[in-house]
């Protein structure tokens, strides 16, 4: 059930991710939509698209979650090493393709870019080799 464990954190790890990223960069800071090409109105349904499928991620993750422990499956070490994949792949995806590949958004406007788009991404690869380590330990 390793893998099943590793697919539950995963999905968790995206929600979070999602979560995180609409609630303090959508919401509160005000930096930007989902989708910033269009009027304010298109970005806000772009948000609650966002939202929905962070929430979707989430619903899905604690549901197999919930299996796996009624089951006494759960392997907690594949489990984290899930978020933490979840959580870095997201970040990594949202920093370079929706960033710069399809240039959807930046994570914010009318600065230099660079100290963000570092700050970012480093915090991606560092989450995703964490979880990349505990991916090892677990399969061991």
């Amino acid at each position: 059930m390793r893998g099943r464990s590793l697919l539950s954190g995963a999905l968790v790890g995206v929600g979070i991710a999602a979560f995180v990223d609409e609630m303090v960069f959508h919401q509160l800071l005000h930096w930007h939509h989902f989708y910033d090409k269009a009027s304010s109105e298109a970005g806000l349904v772009s948000d609650g698209i966002f939202h929905a499928f962070g929430w979707l991620a989430m619903v899905a993750g604690l549901f197999l979650y919930a299996d796996l422990w009624r089951r006494s499956a759960r392997h907690l070490t594949a489990w984290w090493s899930g978020l933490c994949l979840g959580l870095g792949g997201f970040q990594l995806y949202d920093g370079t393709f929706q960033h710069k590949a399809l240039e959807l958004h930046q994570i914010r406007y009318g600065v230099d870019l660079a100290p963000y788009d570092w700050t970012w991404n480093v915090i991606a690869v560092l989450l995703l080799l964490v979880g990349a380590l505990l991916l090892v330990r677990a399969r061991r």
